[in-house]
């Protein structure tokens, strides 16, 4: 029955949430993506034939199949100036075509992820409105805001899941990891960023991804990359170098002497810790933004440093050259972090990769979602085939 468990996949990117699901035995009959470097690398994991690289409203209604499942995270438009209740205001146009795929399937379950403070955005509202007299009238709605770190991903990132069903309710999967598990709890403890990047050769040889191209959606592209292909350094100035030689584990720009802070942030004493940071090996990673390969955009700093020299004009250690690794994370290990499986396979520049990456759900996070939800539409093709079988 698990083999037969249908899903079509909207704004589906890459193909991370498509990971968690297809791990729980759900075959995807329709994919929509827009970006083609995201839709290619979809493409090269999980088939090109139901791959649609294109405008998800240039989908006729007739070519949208029944299905069980719906999934997706329609790209909010902002979250102000929206009208809350009507759907048809072309601001709205992303979620009214999740709509119209909703009200053509007629899946028994849909499922939308979405940035964590969507629960309070206009556009959460209006999905409430449809759900009460609206298109989705016939589904109950469940949501909240899951930490991926709670369900075994080593990485700390917040999102809304919203499980829409019409065969009951299904709630959201509770948490299998903790923060704080201890001997006697039933929860794993958190999985942290040594225990998925801690055995990468700490200094990547190459800058660069590997010269070679395949054709997708009758394009030739660059790829397909995967595992050490994306374990690329960059080249930093020297004055980055002593930057980053400053931040210790879980510091940030707070840590870097008077001498090397850039105007910015010299006249900006508070906020934005982050930045300039350093992962941790003990916990999980931030999250991973699409611009994880600047420093100055997070704390993607690798976690490996120890102090070495005291620098008297500073009044601070730098870090030891030799037992230290003062650069920024590689593709690879940001795509280890974002649960990506360590042979996915990858399509387009270093720059395209980097935004499907950081862009994408977490599989460990939709795999704990699918495995939720799965039961309830075995249970429902059980009792359909029972049904059939007697009139048989």
């Amino acid at each position: 029955m698990t083999k037969n468990l249908r899903m079509i996949d909207l704004f589906a990117g890459c193909g991370g949430m498509t990971v968690g699901f297809a791990g729980e035995g759900f075959r995807s009959v329709l994919a929509v993506e827009w970006d083609k470097a995201a839709a290619a690398t979809y493409a090269a994991n999980f088939g090109e034939k139901h791959v649609i690289a294109g405008d998800i409203a240039s989908v006729p209604d007739e070519a949208i199949p029944e299905t069980d499942i719906i999934i997706g995270g329609p790209p909010c438009q902002g979250f102000s100036n929206l009208g809350l209740k009507d759907i048809k205001d072309p601001r709205n146009q992303l979620w009214r075509e999740f709509m119209r795929f909703v009200e053509h399937s007629r899946p028994k379950v849909f499922v939308i992820e979405n940035v964590d403070r969507f629960a309070k955005s206009p556009e959460f509202a209006m999905l409430l409105a449809e759900a009460d007299h609206g298109a989705l009238a016939e589904y109950e709605l469940q949501h909240a805001v899951l930490n991926a770190a709670d369900y075994g991903v080593a990485q700390r990132r917040k999102r809304t899941i919203v499980i829409g069903s019409r065969i009951g309710r299904i709630d959201l999967p509770a948490p299998t990891h903790a923060k704080d598990a201890g001997e006697n709890s039933d929860l794993l403890p958190w999985r942290t960023v040594k225990d998925v990047i801690g055995t990468l050769p700490p200094h990547p040889e190459s800058t660069d991804l590997p010269n070679s191209r395949f054709a997708f959606f009758g394009e030739e592209m660059p790829g397909v990359f995967r595992g050490l292909d994306l374990h690329i350094r960059r080249t930093p100035t020297s004055k980055s170098l002593d930057r980053y030689s400053f931040v210790p584990p879980g510091g940030g720009r707070f840590d870097l002497p008077d001498e090397l802070l850039p105007n910015c942030w010299a006249r900006k004493p508070t906020g934005t810790t982050d930045v300039m940071g350093r992962l941790r090996w003990d916990m999980p990673s931030v999250t991973i933004r699409t611009e994880f390969f600047k420093p100055e955009k997070g704390q993607y700093l690798h976690p490996q440093w120890e102090a070495g020299e005291w620098v008297e004009a500073y009044g601070k250690h730098r870090s030891d050259p030799v037992r230290s690794v003062d650069r920024v994370i590689s593709h690879y290990e940001a795509s280890l972090i974002q649960d990506f499986p360590a042979d996915y396979r990858w399509v387009g520049t270093k720059i395209q990769i980097a935004r499907q990456i950081g862009n994408a759900v977490p599989s460990g996070l939709a795999r704990a979602i699918a495995r939720q939800i799965k039961p309830h539409l075995v249970s429902q093709a059980v009792e359909r085939a029972e049904r059939e079988l007697a009139f048989a």
